[in-house]
């Protein structure tokens, strides 16, 4: 299918439906008449194969108890072995109803009240919230950033790591707001670390499928062959790939035999949910049958991308507009052109656009704006007018 046809068949207007990032405009912002480019979800209807899935499933009319069927654990390996290259047992997931609750529950299975859980920032703010509402102590590093580019500062990590008595590292990967695909060699330093002082890691790896060409994905699991898994508890789920956010349903993945035993211990005392059998349908459609459907957004969020860069790069010089090799979210650092107390002002009232702010990331990222790509190229383009005749009238 061509990208004009994946639009035509799969772009939808989402005013009216109970949208979050649509209808909710007014109360977040103020204003319901802004361009939406802020909650991190897609514009586009999911797979044809996942919404038949679903339509069977509901025929059935019976939404009782259920099982994963057997058919899940196979469909489910293929994608991450064929994607990925990683080989998945049956033993080794577990299912919870988000990637945030995961880290939720990981926090307060793995470390006690009080315990130091390390996140790089800027990162998506649930990973500050959980670690403090769960009253653990928040230890944040910054990312490295120079021209558009993030890095890890290895040498900030195991300092804070030292001198916090940090018990879990609390990663994003691929990372949001930065738009980086960590390298395997970038991983196994951090990785490193965390072994070497006895560092828990989650790894929240919801974006796992949403990667640029030349960026391939690496599971922190997998890295060296799996030299790292003992001390990795990887988070992912078919939602964020497939726009299917509102059917709760994310897989919990530990290798380590002790620690699934103190992790089932922990879940053991929950008032545990039954599994989402319409977000099991879906996701084992969207892995068995959405490999075309995915290929055909992620060249839609690229050439969204790549308009918003070299637009910007030729016409707005100043704004420095982060790699994207992962996620569809571009991060803009705007801090050249537009005062940071007036950031807000200008963007919502004079280019009439919703976004994420940089300070909702980490309080050093004021400045920053983050833009969700996953949407009709008209609105990417109408963005980037408003940014660029706005900045002229400055």
């Amino acid at each position: 299918m061509d990208k004009t046809k994946f639009l035509e068949n799969h772009l939808v207007r989402r005013h009216g439906t109970n949208c979050y990032k649509w209808d909710d405009l007014e109360s977040k912002f103020g204003d319901k008449d802004l361009i939406s480019m802020w909650v991190a979800d897609m514009d586009f209807k999911t797979s044809e194969h996942v919404v038949s899935a679903l339509m069977e499933r509901i025929s059935q009319g019976v939404f009782g108890y259920s099982n994963a069927p057997a058919e899940y654990w196979r469909i489910f390996s293929d994608w991450m072995e064929t994607r990925h290259h990683f080989l998945l047992r049956k033993e080794w997931v577990r299912f919870s109803t988000g990637c945030v609750t995961g880290i939720a529950w990981a926090v307060n299975a793995f470390t006690n009240p009080g315990d130091a859980c390390l996140i790089l920032t800027p990162v998506y703010y649930p990973f500050h919230n959980v670690v403090t509402n769960n009253k653990r102590k928040l230890v944040k590093v910054d990312l490295t950033y120079h021209a558009g580019h993030f890095s890890m500062d290895f040498q900030a990590i195991e300092k804070a790591v030292i001198e916090n008595d940090v018990k879990m590292f609390i990663q994003c990967s691929p990372h949001n707001p930065a738009g980086r695909v960590w390298t395997e060699e970038e991983l196994e330093a951090v990785l490193e670390i965390c072994k070497r002082h006895n560092v828990l890691v989650v790894s929240d790896e919801i974006h796992q499928d949403i990667t640029m060409k030349g960026h391939p994905f690496i599971p922190a699991a997998a890295v060296r062959k799996g030299a790292y898994a003992e001390i990795v508890i990887t988070l992912n789920s078919a939602s964020k790939t497939f726009n299917l956010a509102s059917l709760p349903h994310s897989h919990i993945i530990i290798t380590n035999e002790a620690l699934m035993k103190q992790y089932d211990d922990f879940a053991s005392a929950l008032n545990r949910t039954e599994i989402n059998v319409l977000a099991v349908a879906a996701t084992m459609a969207a892995y068995q049958h959405g490999g075309e459907w995915l290929d055909n957004a992620l060249e839609i969020i690229g050439d969204n991308y790549d308009y918003l860069k070299y637009t910007l790069n030729a016409e707005a010089p100043d704004i420095a507009t982060c790699a994207l090799e992962g996620t569809y979210l571009a991060f803009l650092d705007m801090r050249k052109c537009v005062e940071t107390g007036h950031l807000r002002e200008f963007i919502q009232d004079r280019c009439r656009l919703a976004v994420d702010y940089g300070e909702w990331f980490g309080e050093n990222w004021a400045g920053f704006v983050r833009l969700n790509l996953a949407t009709d190229p008209a609105y990417v383009r109408q963005a980037v007018r408003n940014i660029v005749g706005e900045l002229k009238r400055i």
